[in-house]
Order: structure tokens, then C-alpha cells, then sequence
């Protein structure tokens, strides 16, 4: 088990970031569908100068394949949604190749209704490490894949 949480998503720079960070295996209790061992705990946190917030997220097997999925996606120069059409807040990424620049956007529609757009960095090199942030997820909590 991980001495602490995980960010599976850590997009920074310029006085901007968006983490998604897993924190654990889910309570039981709060569990829907699978196995509550098979879903874990997070939250997806943003900050700014102009803006702060975080909510809460559960992510389930399915989530981690669309990320890796998506991550692909996005180092091939897509620009790609996660978690799109799910209850819960989505994430899409919008690739400035010309600039090395990536418009994240977190869209929360079915809880406090709000959607941020944040500007960040996004340089070849931090592909290396997301996907490496990946295997550390699913290596620490190991979930029954779909």
C-alpha cells in the first residue's frame, strides 16, 4: 500500500495546477456498483491566483483504462476528454502545440454545476511521468479491471 495519496493527474506551471489525486480504496458504505474494493477514493484539485477548489471523485477500473487511453491520445497531439458522461466531474485537455500549452478544463455538472478552465504547461517530458504516475496507481491499488 502507498505511504500516502497519489496524484494519477498532475498538471502545473505558471502559478496554475490541476491534480486528480487517489487517496485510497473507497468506503464501503458509499460504494455503488462494484465491489467497494474496486473503487477508489479522490478528488480533483485546482488552483490558481484567480481560483481554488476541489470535489471529491470516486474512480473506478474503467476510469484508469480511459486514462491510459486518453493519455495516449494526448501524447499523439489529441485533445481528449476523461470521464466524459459520467456522474461526477469531467476532465478535458485541450493540446496548444504550438505554444506547449494544454486548456484543462474540469467540468462538474452534476454536483456544484461549475466548469473551470485552467492554462498550464505541457511539455513533452511530462508524458513520461504521467504514465508512470499510472502504473504507481494501479500497482498500489490493484482493482478488478471491467
Amino acid at each position: 500500500m502507498a505511504d500516502g495519496p497519489i496524484d494519477l493527474i498532475r498538471l502545473e506551471g505558471e502559478g496554475n495546477s490541476v491534480v486528480v489525486r487517489i487517496t485510497g480504496i473507497h468506503d464501503a458504505g458509499l460504494a455503488e456498483g462494484p465491489a467497494a474494493g474496486d473503487v477508489l477514493a479522490g478528488e480533483i484539485l485546482v488552483d490558481t491566483p484567480f481560483v481554488r477548489g476541489s470535489t471529491g471523485i470516486s474512480v473506478f477500473p474503467k476510469d484508469l483504462q480511459q486514462w491510459q487511453e486518453a493519455l495516449d491520445a494526448l501524447d499523439a497531439g489529441q485533445d481528449i476528454a476523461w470521464r466524459e458522461g459520467v456522474r461526477g466531474p469531467e476532465v478535458f485537455v485541450e493540446r496548444d502545440m504550438d505554444e506547449e500549452r494544454a486548456h484543462v478544463t474540469i467540468k462538474d455538472g452534476s454536483m456544484s454545476l461549475t466548469t473551470v478552465t485552467v492554462t498550464v504547461p505541457l511539455a513533452d517530458s511530462w508524458f513520461d511521468d504521467a504514465y508512470r504516475r499510472l502504473d504507481r496507481t494501479w500497482e498500489t491499488w490493484p482493482l478488478a479491471e471491467d
